[in-house]
């Protein structure tokens, strides 16, 4: 019988291959020199400092990853963050200051859970709640996309970027348009100063299509607007926006979406509108018209004098319905403006405005000829116009099937013990089957226990 005999080098090669064969591999992933390794000082975690771009990668929860400026996800590239991933942002001012921005034709896939959120937050954050309510510690999350606005032209350069930079550019043509995916997204003490008196939002959303997911995702104590629509037509569900410094919720420029248990909670002394609505700045009679509907929210207000649950203006439609304020100083405000091509009184007389079948309780001082107002400068207050349209806005409030207290939502109870009254019912299937008014079952813990930074606050 003829003997074959392996090189020694040969056999050390064969059981090192059979070695790696059967045991599970690990990718080695290489990171582009923008991405600086280092620790994080506020936890003594693994970090990586990213400036510039991110490239098309995988930030994963092993690491934390600190912006450094502004950071983009260009067009044509992916960025996917792992569930329990950590995001920081540098501290700083105007152009220094630190945002993760996905340009158009980009994508971030933030697929979180509740029980590992994807948090962004401020640098300095140990993760232990020590922060507290603290505002403007860096700036925020931006998402740009390719849906139409009611602008002349129909692209802009979204606020706080410099205008030389083409992937600040939003808005288009594709109402479709996918940016993505953000779940479980918690989003803290953002709203960093851009310029004098103004900040960035906790998140930006500038012509984003409905293409896009966006649901369980909370701004936490952001300097400025909670949460911004830019145009657009992105559907959520389950937003919070709570203790920011201005308005919770804010839409502009014609955006279309449909919203479902979106909840608003201000701090005593702090913020001013439950939701800013606007329609069009350029031009104001600009189409398509901001029209979006917002199901089964809870806003909860800080009981200013001043402060409004809900203004539309500019020509801003939009629809609220199933929905509970408390705790507001004013209710709704409709503006009547007889020196624009058209406002959003018209859009209430038309039927694209439309409050029915919510609760206000400790709105307005629970005087419902109050409640829903018509905003007017001298001159539209002196026209014919006037009069008729206060009448009109008054009438409505009941005949629209909605009330005055009989819920038991404090600041300090956001659940109710159960909710009565007419329900409107949605038809686009979007929208689930809530059989109660507000954001929240009755009786059920809120879903967004054990995820986010609001829980531990609301007291």
């Amino acid at each position: 019988m003829k003997k074959s005999f392996l090189n020694p080098l040969a056999i050390a090669a064969l059981g090192a291959a059979m070695f790696f064969s059967s045991c599970d591999k690990e990718t080695v992933v290489v990171l582009p020199n923008n991405y600086v390794k280092g620790t994080d000082v506020a936890t003594g975690r693994p970090s990586y400092v990213v400036t510039g771009n991110t490239g098309t990668q995988k930030w994963t929860k092993d690491n934390v990853y600190v912006l450094d400026g502004f950071v983009f996800v260009s067009m044509g590239e992916t960025l996917t963050i792992e569930a329990g991933t950590i995001i920081k942002g540098k501290p700083g001012v105007g152009e220094e200051s630190s945002a993760l921005i996905v340009a158009r034709g980009g994508k971030i896939i933030a697929n979180g859970t509740a029980k590992e959120p994807i948090i962004f937050t401020a640098e300095n954050d140990k993760m232990d709640g020590g922060l507290g309510k603290s505002r403007g510690l860096w700036g925020g999350l931006i998402v740009l996309g390719n849906a139409r606005l009611n602008t002349v032209p129909n692209t802009k350069g979204i606020e706080g970027i410099p205008t030389s930079e083409p992937r600040g550019t939003y808005g288009g043509t594709d109402d479709a348009d996918n940016s993505g995916i953000l779940r479980y997204v918690s989003i803290r003490h953002g709203g960093t100063e851009i310029g004098a008196g103004n900040e960035i939002n906790g998140l930006t959303l500038g012509g984003v299509g409905s293409g896009t997911t966006i649901e369980n995702v909370e701004v936490f104590a952001n300097e400025d607007d909670g949460i911004e629509f830019f145009g657009g037509t992105v559907n959520t569900k389950n937003l919070i926006a709570a203790y920011c410094g201005d308005d919770a919720f804010d839409y502009d420029q014609g955006y279309r979406g449909m919203n479902q248990f979106s909840f608003a909670y201000q701090e005593a002394g702090a913020g001013d509108r439950g939701a800013e609505n606007d329609g069009g700045t350029d031009p104001e009679d600009g189409k398509p018209y901001a029209t979006p509907m917002f199901v089964n929210a809870t806003f909860i207000g800080n009981g200013a004098s001043d402060k409004r649950a809900v203004t539309f203006r500019d020509n801003a439609g939009g629809e609220y319905h199933n929905s509970i304020f408390v705790d507001f100083g004013r209710g709704v405000d409709i503006e009547l403006d007889v020196k624009a091509a058209a406002c959003s009184f018209d859009r209430f007389k038309e039927g694209t405005l439309k409050l029915e079948n919510n609760i206000f309780s400790k709105v307005a001082g629970d005087d419902k000829a109050k409640l829903f107002t018509v905003g007017a400068d001298s001159l539209a207050k002196a026209s014919a116009r006037y009069k008729p349209a206060v009448e009109d806005v008054t009438k409505y409030f009941e005949s629209a099937g909605n009330m005055v207290g009989g819920v038991s939502v404090t600041r300090g109870n956001i659940v109710p013990a159960s909710t009565g009254g007419a329900l409107s019912k949605p038809t686009n299937s979007f929208f689930v089957t809530a059989n109660y008014k507000g954001a929240f079952e009755p009786g059920k813990a809120p879903w967004f226990a054990g995820w986010t930074a609001t829980e531990k606050m609301i007291k």
